[in-house]
This record gives C-alpha cells, structure tokens and sequence, in this order.
C-alpha cells in the first residue's frame, strides 16, 4: 500500500518547468559560450522576447557589453560556486536599464551550465520611496504650522506699516514702499502653499473614474500652460474606479502634466497611460488596514530627464531644477497621493521620464 501511495505522489509532481514558469522572476540556464538553454515565462517578459527568439542567440546578444552579468557569470563557470550581486543595473534592447539583483549558481546535472535569476528591485524600492516621501511631507507639515504662525503675523505688520508710510511718502519713494508690499504678499503666498501640508484631516474617499479626472487635466494642460503640446492618451478602458478625493486627484496630475510640459518643448509630446497591476500592499494612514494598489496612472514626458544625482530627492519639499520653482508642487503630489494610501515614484532616462502614481481601487465595500 506505502509502494502504491509512493508511486501516486511521484505521478502527481510537477514538471520542473511548470514551477520555473510560476516563479515572478526571470531564470536562464546558460553554457560556456553564453547560449541561452532555458528561459522561463518571466525571462520572456523581461526581455520582452519569445522563448524560441532567446533559445537561437547567446545572452551577450541581450545585454549591454561589458555587463557585470557576464563577469559573474564566467566567475561561476571558473570557481563552481554561486554567487550573489545586488543593485546590479542591467540593460536590456526593449527594457532599457533596470536594477535587480542576481544570482548565479552551477546546474549540477548540466556541466559548464549556469543558472541565472534576476529579482527586479522594483518592489523594494517603492516601499522605500513611500516611506521617504511620507516623511518629507511631515517635514513640511512642521515646518508649515511654524512659518504660518512665526512669518505671517509679523508680515502683516510689515505690509500695514508700508501701506502707512505709502500715505505720506514723497513720489520718488512710493516705488519702495510698492515693493515693500509686492514681496509680503509674494511671502505670504509661499506661506499659504505650504499651509496645505499641515491639513491633517482624512481624505473624503469615494469611487473616481480616473479617465474623468485625466480628461480634465488634459483639458487645462491644453488651453493653458501645455497649448502646442501633443497630449496622447493610452487608457486601458475596463479599468475600475480610483478610491479617491476627485478635486485633490485633478491637482495630483495637473502638477505632473505641468511638469511634464516644462520639460519638454513645442515638439515634443506627454503620454499619458493607464493600467493593471499588481500592486505592493501598503499601510492606509489613519489605518491599520492594508490595501492593494492595482492601478497605474502615469505621466510621460520626452525631455531631457531628471538629473541622476537629484533624482531620489524629487519628492522632498524645496527641491527644483527650476530657477524660479519653489520646489512644493512633487511634494505636495507626494503628499496627496501618500494620503490616497498611494505610491508615486519617478523613473528617468534622457527622451523618456516616467512620473509613475500607484493607487487602490473602489472595491464596492463602505469605507
């Protein structure tokens, strides 16, 4: 009977390959010479190449030359011991450049056969930008309550005492006293920004179609700061409702499309493109609950891109590439879309930066 329920088990395991093209990360085998022997279903989506494509070429043919991935792999093939990478970038024809950790390890059935796994740090790295982001918006927040207190009653006095002496002031002197003015109420504005921040009320969620929401914006962008621009639209239309605030959605991606447009000239063009994912489980501020964020807004834009070195403070409160930026408008996206439970991160390469809002959907249950 044990001989009989033996065999039954050994019937019903699973092929090696069906487990390999279940696993959410690229895996390879490879020879010496770098021909490719197997891939997996998730190695085909990450080199955006059909199994029977990669099978005729050597992995050399799709990856950038001089790789670090080709130095471990002939490491491996040399020592006969594994080896793990982490935040290797690799840069693939259709992919372009992604950082993902590797591992390299013998196939002991196979020799002078490696297997390569590649784990895309992508996950990682927005439950890392999330918290970062969160906490440069708290930053703001403090720092809002003091200056709203500290800076704005004392100007208010200013502003009375200039309009006083406006009164009594010789011509030639009324310019000072104008300008006196002009800059209290151009503080008092920046103050007022940031007032925003310090708004620590839950935000009034209820189900949004996005698609409404971008074609607002797309309607501001073009009669105003985006006129001459090409907005092309790429939805995907089954998408179900965005559990959100529709008014504090319309400001997220109009500061997106604006910048967007900045960025890019009269030529060129913002893509904006929605779709399904997968999303990250994450914290809802206020909430002990956890909820997922399947849907992906984003905003796409060909200029030059992001500055490598300013790119993991884009989010942060007065940081700007622009001479007369204030550096609020990302922060205050991050700060909306941290609310809605949501991500936002910024992926960047000159002709193509990617401004990426991650948000839950409306499951039909009361909130």
């Amino acid at each position: 009977m044990a001989s009989a329920a033996g065999s039954a088990q050994v019937a019903r395991k699973p092929e090696a390959a069906a487990i390999l093209d279940a696993l959410p990360h690229p895996v390879i085998m490879i020879d010496r010479d770098l021909q490719i022997g197997y891939v997996n279903d998730s190695a085909e989506q990450f080199f955006a190449a059909s199994a029977a494509v990669l099978l005729r070429h050597r992995l050399s043919d799709f990856v950038a030359f001089g790789s670090p991935v080709l130095s471990l792999i002939q490491q491996v093939l040399e020592d006969g011991a594994s080896v793990n990478e982490y935040g290797i970038e690799v840069g693939t024809p259709r992919g372009g450049d992604r950082a993902v950790d590797i591992q390299v390890t013998p196939v002991g059935e196979y020799p002078d056969h490696v297997l390569l796994i590649l784990q895309l740090r992508t996950m990682a790295h927005k439950m890392d930008r999330q918290l970062t982001h969160r906490s440069a918006a708290r930053s703001v927040t403090g720092m809002a309550a003091i200056l709203a207190h500290e800076i704005k009653n004392p100007l208010s006095g200013i502003r009375g005492a200039a309009q006083l002496l406006e009164l009594s002031a010789p011509a030639e002197d009324r310019t000072l006293t104008r300008l006196i003015c002009d800059e209290t109420d151009r503080i008092c504005k920046l103050v007022d920004r940031m007032e925003v921040f310090s708004d620590e009320r839950p935000v009034p969620r209820e189900p949004v179609n996005i698609h409404l929401v971008l074609g607002h914006v797309k309607q501001l962008a073009q009669t105003g700061f985006a006129r001459g621009i090409r907005i092309v639209e790429e939805y995907d239309p089954s998408l179900p409702p965005v559990l959100g605030d529709k008014d504090q959605l319309i400001q997220v991606f109009l500061n997106l499309v604006k910048n967007a447009a900045e960025a890019t000239t009269t030529e060129g063009e913002i893509l904006l493109t929605t779709a399904y994912r997968p999303g990250v489980r994450l914290s809802m501020p206020g909430s002990r609950d956890r909820v997922s964020l399947p849907l992906e807004i984003c905003v796409i834009d060909d200029g030059p891109g992001v500055p490598e070195d300013l790119l993991p403070h884009l989010f942060d409160p007065f940081v700007t590439t622009k001479s007369s930026g204030t550096g609020l408008g990302l922060a205050l996206v991050a700060k909306i879309v941290g609310d809605h439970g949501g991500i936002v991160e910024c992926e960047s390469q000159p002709r193509r930066t990617v401004l990426r809002v991650l948000l839950p959907m409306h499951t039909g249950e009361p909130e």
